[in-house]
């Protein structure tokens, strides 16, 4: 009987030892080693977004030898930082980590110019799931499987060499050490230059990763724990109503905190556009030239609801006292927050809150969320089972991006093409904006039905006042959404749109002249003043009023 030989085909035999010796492949190396090439990596495939941004500074415009010494320095800043966090035990997983993340971090950046700052880190992580997941998008996967996955495999494969204690921590502090000096070295080489760039953009090291996010994580871990147990220091508690007679109808003001509309494209001031055709018909008093107190959400929402606005800052001082709406309390108002976002940032802690992100409303909610009329359900009776004086804040989804074209119903849709994905590279930046400008419409048209609610009213007197949290980019000088640190932060994302509707009733029992607020609304303005044209508004008497900075204070002839 005859043997059969089965032969593979010659190609297939040619590739296939080629193929076990990449399977067997598993260099060994020294964990010092290892940090280094993981940082000539990060360094030169995972900063595009720093190198770019430092080179549109022109610092960088005939100096060779200070390109040269700027990545010599983020190079050996990136060996001193892996030294640090990598041992034998940790390498493999830490690293797989930091690749991961830095691939979806580097992706964000060169996409949307996003700075890594402690404020952006705050808020990516209090970003719910529904949000995170408008984010991931088939544009991600590139740089996630070339700047993540594929390192992340070839780190897996490594064998690290073991040593004994005393060597290990004797050669990890000669590392250390020879990157302090060539990281100082390097900025000496060009110290005129690199102190000049650093001096005068310093918002660039939040685009240097992975220590951007380290950093700015770590200092956001040490705040959060800082004042884990602090108490909110007490903010007007001898707060009360003054100069009102007792038989006066009660008031009810609606707050309606707007998210991400910015100034540029609001058809009240001038937009080539009529994105606001319902409030135009309604004539609300506008206010044409406002700032916001941040960039993004975390610093503004907080800011505008606090005595010091912008003007005196303090994070640390804002996070732990209470809120306008605390002092609205003390004064016997009532206060009631309702949220189709990721809640009050604190402002409304210990107070009656209501939210709607998950809710299940017909015509107005699907599996993805609400709509942010879905607010107005059942207002009408909270507002009924409190007695007296009621302020109801409303915190919109608005503009929430990159996903503009999911923020409108589709009767809305009036400008076209617009840009229907999250990953706003594919789209033409005409294609963003008519989404954006749809989803404008819609705040115009969710404050006109708020507003002929309030119109309605029969037992109580009404008011509304309207205010973006903070501004967007649209793509301007390549720059996408908002977080800019506010230093650099371009017009599109600190100028917002700002709006006032009372009924005759309550501007009569407050002796508002309304002709008077509208000249006034022409004058430059701020989130600084919501705390206290709110407080002038409502009447109440207390320490923390500054009548400076009340917008009210000027057309009113009634005591507040």
């Amino acid at each position: 009987m005859s043997t059969i030989v089965r032969s593979r085909p010659a190609g297939i035999a040619s590739v296939w030892p080629a193929l076990r010796r990449l399977a067997d492949f598993r260099p060994e190396m020294t964990v010092e080693r290892l940090a280094l090439i993981a940082a000539g990596f990060f360094t030169l495939f995972c900063n595009g977004a720093f190198f770019r941004a430092v080179s549109g500074t022109g610092a960088l415009h005939g100096h060779w030898s200070t390109a040269v010494s700027l990545v010599a320095m983020v190079g050996s800043l990136n060996v001193l930082l892996l030294c640090l966090l990598l041992n034998r035990w940790t390498a493999k997983p830490l690293l797989i980590a930091l690749l991961l993340v830095t691939s979806v971090a580097a992706h964000f950046m060169s996409q949307y110019t996003v700075y890594l700052d402690a404020d952006m880190i705050r808020n990516i992580l209090h970003t719910d799931g529904k949000e995170s997941g408008e984010l991931v998008s088939a544009g991600m996967l590139p740089s996630l499987l070339t700047l993540g996955v594929l390192p992340s495999l070839m780190v897996w494969r490594v064998r690290l060499r073991h040593r004994a204690m005393g060597r290990a921590v004797m050669v990890r502090g000669a590392w250390v050490l020879l990157a302090v000096m060539v990281a100082s070295g390097a900025a000496l080489g060009s110290f005129q230059n690199l102190s000049a760039l650093m001096r005068n953009h310093r918002e660039l090291r939040h685009l240097v990763t992975p220590g951007n996010y380290l950093v700015s994580l770590g200092r956001v871990l040490a705040d959060d724990q800082a004042g884990k147990h602090r108490p909110r220091t007490p903010l007007g508690i001898n707060a009360h109503i003054a100069g009102r007679p007792m038989e006066a109808r009660p008031r009810l003001l609606v707050l309606v905190v707007g998210e991400t509309v910015r100034a540029q494209n609001w058809g009240l001031n001038g937009y080539a556009r009529q994105t606001t055709p319902e409030l135009s018909r309604l004539a609300p008093i506008n206010f044409t030239q406002v700032s916001s107190c941040g960039s993004a959400t975390e610093v503004s929402v907080p800011c505008m609801f606090s005595p010091w606005g912008r003007a005196h800052y303090d994070k640390d001082r804002v996070k732990h006292s209470e809120s306008l709406l605390h002092v609205l309390e003390h004064a016997g108002i009532h206060t009631l927050w309702r949220d189709n976002q990721t809640g009050c940032k604190g402002v409304c802690d210990g107070l009656a809150f209501e939210s709607f992100e998950h809710a299940s409303v017909p015509k107005v909610c699907d599996a993805e969320g609400c709509m942010d009329e879905v607010m107005l359900q059942g207002l009408a009776g909270a507002v009924d089972r409190r007695n007296g004086d009621v302020v109801v804040v409303l915190h919109q989804l608005g503009n929430h991006g990159p996903a503009y074209y999911k923020r409108y119903p589709t009767h809305l849709r009036r400008f076209t093409p617009v840009c229907e994905t999250s990953e706003l590279g594919d789209c033409s930046q005409q294609q963003i904006v008519n989404a954006y400008d749809n989803a404008v419409l819609h705040t115009d048209e969710f404050l006109a039905s708020t507003i002929r609610m309030l119109a309605a009213q029969t037992d109580r007197d009404t008011a509304l006042i309207y205010l973006s949290d903070h501004g967007e980019s649209l793509g301007e000088n390549g720059l996408y959404l908002h977080g800019v640190p506010y230093a650099i932060a371009p017009e599109t994302q600190t100028r917002v749109p700002m709006v006032m509707w009372l009924s005759s009733g309550f501007a009569a029992s407050r002796g508002i002249d309304m002709q008077c607020m509208k000249r006034e609304a022409q004058a430059p303005a701020s989130q600084d003043n919501l705390f206290h044209s709110v407080l002038g508004l409502m009447q109440v008497s207390t320490p923390e009023y500054d009548g400076q900075r009340d917008l009210f204070r000027a057309c009113s002839s009634a005591a507040g």
